[in-house]
């Protein structure tokens, strides 16, 4: 039989558990997209313009559902995206700037508890103010 033992480390030496009000809070925003490129470019663009900490893309999703009366079902990538909660409203608008969907899917689920460091940088890489000297991540080109 395994017992589960919470202890909350806050305050302690050592400890890596900050108490939830001491940190604002941070989300996990989810889309779903038709190609890879579009999830590249859709990622990038977040992280470029601080609005996202980290984008991760997990491909091979395939999606069933209805759409203007018929049952469609369609290969995808799912992004889920580290971002503060305080900056849905701006990640949302720009995902349905960048997204080729007429109505993407753009969801946030609230992060209940997290390491303390990834809390923290999440925290502070997504200020939502891009650096004045940033652009979007390119690949190497070999001519």
């Amino acid at each position: 039989m395994y017992t589960f033992s919470r202890r909350l480390t806050s305050g302690a030496a050592g400890g890596t558990v900050a108490p939830v009000e001491a940190l604002e809070p941070i989300g996990l925003v989810v889309t779903s997209v038709g190609t890879e490129q579009q999830a590249v470019e859709i990622s990038e663009e977040l992280v470029v313009r601080r609005l996202a900490t980290c984008v991760n893309i997990i491909p091979c999703l395939r999606s069933v559902y209805r759409w203007k009366g018929k049952i469609c079902s369609d290969s995808e990538y799912l992004l889920f995206i580290k971002t503060r909660t305080a900056l849905f409203a701006e990640v949302s608008e720009a995902i349905r700037e960048l997204h080729s969907y007429e109505l993407p899917e753009i969801l946030m689920f609230p992060v209940q508890a997290a390491e303390e460091g990834f809390h923290r940088w999440v925290v502070e890489m997504a200020s939502g103010v891009p650096d004045p000297e940033s652009e979007p991540a390119q690949e190497a080109t070999f001519d």
